[in-house]
């Protein structure tokens, strides 16, 4: 499965946008700027990067929805992310299936890309 390209907030311009400022600002506050993979092992680590759960470049519909972003740390996001091929880990893949499952199946708006 494909995921994150490789791109990063330097060089893709989607997150210089005011646009994704703000939300990835409103989604830090959201979060409480803890890290939401490590809190679910008790573990309180500090938020510095808002993962988008199902790719945006695979599911662009999602994109700018709340409930498909989630506030990680650094190390949480290289784990989300092989970041030499771009490819989901197992990992992300997890956090992927897990969100659809809380969502009730398939989440809002078109079906996910098989």
């Amino acid at each position: 499965m494909q995921g994150w390209e490789q791109s990063d907030t330097m060089t893709d311009p989607y997150y210089l946008t005011p646009r994704w400022r703000r939300l990835r600002e409103r989604i830090l506050r959201r979060d409480g700027y803890q890290c939401q993979i490590a809190l679910r092992y008790g573990k309180h680590v500090q938020a510095t990067h808002v993962h988008h759960i199902f790719p945006r470049d695979l599911y662009p519909e999602y994109e700018w929805q709340p409930w498909n972003l989630i506030s990680v740390s650094g190390e949480a996001h290289n784990m989300l992310h092989d970041r030499t091929t771009g490819v989901l880990t197992s990992a992300g893949v997890e956090l992927m299936e897990r969100t659809r499952r809380r969502l009730g199946g398939v989440p809002p708006g078109q079906p996910p890309k098989t």
